[in-house]
């Protein structure tokens, strides 16, 4: 890249104070942003012009890339009360045919299709770790990698958490057959990430961190023994966990440990700004309250927990209490950060029967306010410095289709609010670069034809073993 295409003049562009004219971005050969300069008279010779508006890429805090093949596959009445416990059942049935090959193509095409809605960055919450009979393949890393190959050849940032599952339940419970893939103790777990790491050291693009699946999955043993070896190597790395996603997993936590899981959590672990809770759906107010003031980031996945039937997280309570918020693909039936932000604000609306609820009194515009909160508390959750336009951050931003329904004659206090609540056919995201290269181009990716050819190969494949 010569020295002339590492800047971008924008009529309009969304910077940390809001909507600003005439800016001209400027960014190094790593990607990262050297100087962003608004209300900039004379533009330099042979600086490209963008073709619309531009806003930072989006954050997705939460992915389980493999899901994607499986979207849309549950959707019927599977017993006389169907919930997250009985979708689960299916979702194993589908994780027994996965190989390396499928999860690569799988993942590969899910990450242009992310790039293609405005995610720049993504976090994967990976847990299928062996082979199909539970055995270790030869190289302990073998699947993680094909999820770093497929983010780095689709262009998306990454920060990749493999997963410790130990248990079937609270209290050690033995686990299940069908979670044989997912299987490891702290000491191996923590061998496969150095071994990837050894493989596909950290760059400005891929992060690693690390994700005791549950309270469920982990002891209070096995999960202090991991975070000791981990903040031993990797200070200050993110550590993501499921939590109170499920009535059932609440009651489950009060019978054993005689607390709700954010509680119990909170009393025995030392949980600040570089962890992400996921879901924390069912907290009570003193939960809500004290994780807030961790720091920690809850990881809201919307249009995943109105698939599940998982109920609605406390979001006006946590904002009020300075929480922090990101949201997630996590089953990939839904990949659009803009329905997520639209079905959360929704989802509070049908709650307090009435409307604007998220927002605030000093951001009274609710898309903006969540917008914001989004990449904040995304940027936060990935580990990376990522989530906003700004010198040192990287040099990830959307560019919008200035002709598109959602902000056509609007001003451009109104575009956020067109572009989470209007639903207008094609996707207003025109152009999307990461790492100061233009990725996705007038709605295209640069290898979406062959992407979807073999993710479709994938399918027939899984298809046919099952």
């Amino acid at each position: 890249m010569n020295a002339s295409s590492m800047s971008l003049f924008a009529r309009d562009a969304y910077l940390p104070e809001g909507w600003r004219r005439n800016v001209l971005l400027e960014w190094d050969a790593s990607g990262t942003l050297r100087a962003v300069t608004a209300d900039q008279i004379e533009v330099p010779e042979n600086t490209a012009r963008a073709s619309g508006p531009i806003v930072p890429g989006m954050p997705n805090l939460h992915s389980h890339a493999f899901q994607r093949a499986m979207a849309g596959l549950t959707e019927y009445r599977a017993c006389a009360s169907d919930n997250f416990w009985s979708w689960r059942e299916l979702m194993y049935r589908h994780v027994a045919q996965i190989t390396p090959e499928s999860l690569g193509a799988i993942a590969y095409w899910l990450y242009i299709e992310m790039l293609k809605a405005g995610y720049t960055s993504v976090c994967e919450f990976h847990y299928v770790h062996h082979a199909p009979d539970g055995h270790p393949y030869p190289l302990a890393c073998a699947l993680s990698e094909c999820l770093v190959e497929a983010a780095h050849a689709s262009g998306i940032g990454l920060t990749m958490l493999p997963v410790l599952y130990q248990y079937g339940g609270f209290g050690a419970q033995p686990p299940r057959t069908e979670q044989r893939r997912f299987l490891n103790d702290p000491g191996h777990l923590l061998h496969l990430l150095s071994e990837l790491n050894r493989a596909r050291p950290e760059t400005r693009s891929l992060r690693y961190g690390i994700a005791p699946h549950s309270l469920r999955a982990v002891s209070r043993d096995s999960l202090q023994v991991l975070l000791d070896g981990f903040n031993a190597d990797w200070p200050g790395a993110p550590v993501h966990l499921h939590i109170a996603e499920q009535r059932a997993e609440v009651d489950a936590c009060l019978d054993i440990y005689r607390a709700r899981p954010v509680q119990w959590l909170l009393d025995h672990f030392s949980v600040d700004s570089h962890w992400c809770l996921v879901h924390a759906t069912h907290m009570d107010a003193s939960e809500t309250r004290a994780l807030a003031k961790t720091g920690a980031c809850a990881g809201l996945c919307p249009t995943t927990e109105a698939n599940l039937g998982d109920g609605l997280f406390p979001a006006a309570a946590w904002l009020e209490a300075g929480g922090y918020i990101g949201v997630g693909s996590d089953s990939q039936i839904c990949v659009d950060w803009r329905a997520e932000l639209r079905l959360l604000e929704y989802g509070q609306r049908l709650g307090h029967q009435q409307r604007n609820v998220l927002a605030s009194a000093h951001t009274p515009e609710v898309a903006d306010r969540l917008y914001r909160a989004a990449l904040e508390g995304g940027a936060r959750a990935t580990g990376r410095q990522v989530g906003g336009l700004a010198p040192g951050l990287c040099a990830d931003w959307i560019v919008l289709d200035p002709d598109h329904p959602c902000i056509a004659e609007r001003t451009p206090q109104q575009w956020l609010s067109g572009l989470v609540f209007g639903e207008h056919g094609a996707t207003p995201v025109q152009d999307v670069y990461a790492g100061g290269v233009r990725i996705v181009e007038n709605r295209r990716h640069r290898d979406e034809t062959r992407a979807y050819a073999n993710y479709r190969a994938a399918l027939a494949e899984l298809a046919a073993s099952q």
